[in-house]
């Protein structure tokens, strides 16, 4: 599982490729008090991969995509979570760890996605197809997943979908990762119109538009949170994670990343033989998340993720499933 328990020395080394002196001067103290809360108080800090490069490499102690996070968190040995990314991700982290305090810096770093399907909406669409499993992308409420079959990620969609036992499945609740699993399966799925903010903004034309002016040498690598239309025109679509093994292996030294733009930034560090090129759609919800109000966050164990146990109960058994079919042995 990835780690990111750096040195002082190489965060700044990373941070100086991305911030002025001046900057990297005022992040370093803050970065020093987090790292020592954390002793304090055994906390964990998990970090997604759009959080900024002063969160990401900073202070977060795992790093990664949604699923390994998931995972991260029902093992993790702490006493609090505090969860670098948005609210959804933090609630995941409770169902999974319930006895556990779990955090999040600020309560109202949301999700368009999250919040394009409520329960009450999931139940009227089982009562329309009774009897049809539902999946769930782990990018909605912990209401939502409790009235969920299996959820899933971006990286394991596909492989959830094909293990369940029907030829029909409702896929929640985004309609752009629905149209592009059905190049993937044979089964026939049954999707709602909900879009991530950030991933609907691309078009073909931004990839268009870089290839005409790189004369064709740039991978264009894309979410399958983007409309179709951009994912065909693209060299590769996967996770977060699926996207920076494939950048180990691009043929091409440019790099489109059609994605959150902390993406980008975060893998300029990583690969430094390569030029990232970003349209840089960036998700306010995920800046919401800063240095300063992680440290407040430890400071006074603010914001608590609360959840009814009844909700955690079944939504952690689609938890459960979605991690038992990924990461079976």
């Amino acid at each position: 599982m990835p780690t990111a328990n750096f040195t002082e020395k190489e965060v700044i080394s990373k941070l100086s490729k991305l911030y002025i002196p001046s900057e990297i001067d005022e992040m370093i103290p803050l970065i020093r008090e987090i790292n020592q809360l954390k002793k304090e108080k055994n906390a964990v800090l998990l970090g997604h991969n759009y959080m900024t490069p002063d969160v990401f490499y900073g202070v977060s102690d795992i790093i990664g995509d949604s699923l390994y996070l998931s995972k991260a968190a029902a093992e993790v040995d702490a006493d609090i979570i505090l969860f670098n990314g948005v609210h959804f991700m933090a609630e995941t982290a409770k169902i999974l760890s319930p006895h556990r305090k779990v955090l999040i810096a600020d309560e109202k770093a949301g999700c368009s996605l999250a919040e394009s399907i409520t329960r009450d909406e999931v139940k009227k669409i089982k009562a329309q197809y009774p009897g049809v499993p539902v999946v769930t992308y782990v990018n909605c409420s912990a209401a939502v997943k409790a009235e969920t079959d299996i959820c899933c990620t971006s990286a394991n969609a596909a492989q959830i979908i094909e293990a369940i036992d029907s030829d029909t499945v409702i896929f929640l609740p985004d309609e752009y990762l629905a149209d592009n699993m059905r190049k993937l399966t044979k089964k026939k799925i049954i999707s709602h119109p909900g879009r991530c903010m950030v991933h609907e903004m691309y078009t073909p034309l931004d990839i268009q538009i870089t290839r005409q002016r790189l004369g064709g040498d740039v991978t264009v690598i894309s979410h399958p949170e983007c409309s179709k239309e951009v994912v065909d025109y693209s060299d590769f679509s996967g996770s977060t994670s699926q996207m920076i093994d494939f950048v180990k292996q691009a043929p091409s030294k440019n790099i489109l990343l059609i994605t959150e733009c902390s993406m980008g930034d975060n893998l300029r560090m990583e690969f430094p033989d390569k030029y990232f090129v970003s349209t840089c759609q960036t998700c306010p919800h995920m800046k919401k998340i800063t240095l300063e109000k992680i440290k407040n966050s430890l400071i006074n164990e603010t914001f608590e993720i609360l959840i009814d146990e009844d909700i955690i109960e079944k939504a952690r058994n689609a938890v459960n499933r979605m991690l038992e079919i990924s990461f079976k042995k």
